[in-house]
């Protein structure tokens, strides 16, 4: 069963599984990891554009600039729409070849295997393993490992632009950084383990109402029903308690991120107000190094390349 072969590997075995499932997709990985370089260049140079805008049209009112940084904003949000698309797609194209494929596997080690192990193993969980577990690991490679390189690139680029533009500053949010770290790392634990007991719960949840569909005459037969109906609503009561423990730990997740963004901001304000009061920089500098901290804060880009906001706020 593929989530439990999986927990029970070591990290290192877990890879090599892992890496097994996604071989012979090179190719289509190759052009993800690209877009999502692609992506992570659009994101610096939203922040890059910034400093021309403020500098150069509304303090110098120049033209020239006037007429190029239009078509130069069309340009990102064209790349970075063609580069959202193509990670989208071959992502998702080697998340479903995973769950095919897995799904084969399955199906040829189950019939291969003897009678008395369906009679050790409840039909609901078997069941389950082809729906749930396989999709849990297709989110794992497809979802959550091209969230993790995407939002890695973002980050390096991010990092090395904030540097070259204040190394000072850069160098204080980024001794505060670790601290911001903490309770996420927390909170994805809670959420890792409450997703294992979803899949558990749903897994003895599927295998009780296969049982029932199939000894309804028994149940009938000896008048069972409201026993039957405790022991369901007790197996859902379960269910519940592991999802909204799971759902607690998304929901906090977000906050505390906004909340440190706005921490940053108000620390980036504090300094860089300050530096361009003192004529030390200026105030495309300024809104440049702001646009580049507050970026990795904006959001996922599941839904949207620019999600939440227009274009112009993406700038």
């Amino acid at each position: 069963m593929p989530m439990k072969i999986l927990s029970g590997l070591t990290f290192n075995d877990r890879h090599k599984k892992i890496f097994e499932l996604v071989k012979g997709q090179k190719i289509r990985l190759t052009i993800a990891m690209l877009c999502m370089v692609l992506m992570a260049g659009t994101d610096l140079a939203q922040a890059w554009i910034v400093k021309p805008l403020f500098d150069e049209i509304f303090i110098k009112n120049d033209q020239e600039m006037l007429r190029l940084l239009p078509l130069l904003v069309v340009g990102i949000y064209f790349f970075r729409s063609f580069a959202y698309y193509g990670e989208q797609y071959f992502m998702e194209f080697v998340g479903q070849d995973i769950i095919r494929r897995l799904r084969n596997q399955l199906y040829f080690h189950l019939t291969d295997l003897p009678l008395s192990f369906f009679h050790k193993e409840k039909t609901g969980a078997l069941l389950s393993r082809f729906s749930f577990d396989v999709n849990v690991v297709k989110s794992m490679v497809s979802s959550s490992v091209a969230a993790l390189i995407r939002d890695s690139l973002r980050i390096i680029f991010l990092t090395g632009y904030i540097f070259y533009r204040d190394w000072k500053l850069a160098t204080f949010i980024f001794i505060v950084l670790p601290i911001a770290l903490v309770p996420l790392i927390r909170l994805g634990r809670r959420v890792r383990k409450a997703s294992t007991g979803i899949q558990e719960s749903m897994g003895d949840l599927s295998a009780f109402i296969h049982e029932t569909f199939i000894g309804t005459k028994v149940v009938k037969a000896f008048t069972m029903e409201p026993h039957e109906k405790k022991r369901f609503q007790l197996k859902t009561k379960k269910v519940f308690a592991q999802e909204l423990k799971a759902a607690i730990a998304k929901a906090l997740s977000s906050p505390i991120m906004e909340f440190l963004g706005g921490i940053a901001v108000a620390v980036v304000v504090w300094y860089g107000g300050a530096q361009v009061l003192k004529g030390l920089s200026t105030p495309g500098t300024f809104f440049s190094f702001m646009a580049a901290v507050i970026e990795p804060y904006s959001g996922s880009t599941e839904s949207h390349p620019c999600p939440r906001r227009s274009p112009a706020h993406c700038l």
